[in-house]
């Protein structure tokens, strides 16, 4: 438990400008951006103390100097985010207002965090630490009682999805450490146009719905439902999950179908009877997948390329069926679902449902979720994995530690979520992943109580975080 001098104390919050200004440029947002607006997203990277290059004065003065180039090619960045007068639609304005840059302290070490509960720990500290709604860019710079620190890079899931915010951070440590980046960003959202008489079939408004508090569990049922837990699964384990979700002599299965394979059989033995079913659900990134626009254009996009794929079986059917099956249904879900026409069919969902203004009224702007994440009919877990994304996290004082991705719930109230990141490289974690996750406290038990020991509880320890010996 966090007593009140371990939060963390703001020390300076100020703005920082891009070198470059361009005056009335304004971004809309596209319908696909519309689906996770207004969600506050960051990326929280614990970092150890500097073993050489200097200490935390020299990273804030770092991002003092270097920030405003950063900025200078993720210009909306330095903008402000505000409702269209007619639309009431979000758009963001380029005027430079600047990015926030925050320095803070915390006084606790690593060691004092919970990192078997690690967004909760984080949380109880107070990081990341709240900004505007209205900000595009958050960057927050917090010391910590052992010399080491934290860096949070926190936007607008309207902005940015998780593939995007990678790229800003691998954008900054590509700056930070030689001055240049490998690719500029691609801001156009005209690549996600609706079509002029939107089309979509009935499943696309099966994934997602406007967000209304009558079609969702109440909060309180939504809050005891559910804990957190925090994981990592070695190398080792992951390649023998591998080999075992594949069939000799056809396409092996991906580590994310692997263990999304094997975390459904876990999932499904907690449910229940055989009679009852459960859902297994992917976000999944579309940049790789898409082939109508440019590939340079949509692999170096900064937005959301962002869709959800599930499929729905019965509790015998997962427990019978051989995990190669498993594996096989989940890569064939994702491929199903993750192609152009769906992505086009979404965009034109979205454009009738998203809620417009008149010209002269501004009107309300639809909230979305996707529909099997709220609690309602056969239980559902989604799973996002950041662990294709490239995200080179030393920014000129070596590699963090933990990068976690966070956000505030903005209507997955009663469904499971896992999250998978890759552990940062050069701290002898080798090709080891790192999972969050919010579940049933029966799936929690069971993760922790499994005979094989594949999900371990993530430890101070394990990151090289605790206090070395004299």
């Amino acid at each position: 438990m966090a007593n009140d001098s371990w939060r963390v104390r703001v020390i300076r919050r100020s703005t920082v400008k891009a070198s470059i200004t361009r005056p009335g440029a304004v971004l809309p947002v596209s319908n696909l951006d519309l689906l996770y607006y207004p969600m506050p997203l960051s990326m929280v990277c614990a970092y150890r103390r500097p073993s050489a290059g200097g200490g935390f004065a020299d990273v804030v003065a770092a991002f003092d100097a270097k920030l405003p180039s950063l900025l200078d090619h993720f210009f909306p960045l330095a903008g402000r985010i505000v409702a269209n007068p007619r639309s009431g639609l979000p758009e963001v304005h380029c005027d430079n207002q600047g990015a926030e840059l925050v320095v803070g302290e915390a006084g606790v070490a690593p060691a004092g965090l919970d990192f078997g509960d690690l967004d909760a720990s984080l949380a109880r500290v107070g990081v990341p630490v709240q900004y505007a709604a209205d900000v595009a860019l958050s960057v927050q710079l917090l010391s910590l009682a052992c010399g080491g620190f934290v860096v949070a890079w926190s936007t607008n899931h309207g902005l940015a999805d998780g593939c995007a915010l990678c790229m800003i951070v691998d954008a900054w440590s590509q700056l930070a450490r030689s001055g240049t980046i490998v690719a500029a960003p691609n801001y156009d959202r005209s690549v996600f146009r609706p079509r002029a008489a939107p089309s979509y079939g009935p499943s696309v408004g099966d994934l997602f719905m406007p967000l209304a508090s009558e079609r969702v569990v109440n909060a309180l049922t939504a809050r005891g439902s559910l804990v957190g837990r925090t994981y990592y699964v070695e190398e080792r384990d992951l390649t023998m999950l591998r080999a075992q979700a594949s069939v000799d002599g056809e396409r092996g299965a991906s580590r994310v179908e692997a263990v999304s394979a094997y975390l459904w059989k876990v999932f499904a033995a907690t449910v229940g009877s055989s009679d009852d079913s459960c859902r297994m659900g992917w976000w999944v990134n579309g940049r790789r997948r898409l082939t109508a626009a440019p590939e340079e254009a949509i692999r170096n996009y900064v937005g959301n390329v962002t869709t959800f794929a599930v499929v729905e079986a019965s509790v015998d059917a997962i427990q019978r069926r051989p995990l190669p099956e498993i594996a096989s249904m989940v890569r064939e879900s994702i491929r199903s679902t993750a192609t152009d026409e769906h992505f086009q069919e979404l965009v034109d969902w979205v454009e009738e449902h998203k809620g417009k203004g008149n010209g002269k009224a501004k009107a309300a702007v639809n909230k979305f979720v996707e529909t099997a994440t709220v609690g309602l009919g056969s239980p559902a877990m989604g799973v996002t994995s950041f662990t294709s994304f490239s995200v080179d996290t030393d920014l000129g004082f070596g590699h963090a530690a933990v990068a976690m991705p966070t956000w505030v719930d903005c209507g997955r109230l009663c469904s499971g979520f896992v999250k998978i990141m890759a552990r940062p490289e050069g701290h002898g974690g080798g090709g080891s992943w790192i999972f969050g996750m919010s579940v049933w406290p029966k799936l929690a038990a069971a993760l922790d109580s499994d005979e094989q020991r594949i999900f371990k509880p993530l430890t101070a320890d394990y990151l090289g975080l605790m206090p070395q010996a004299n």
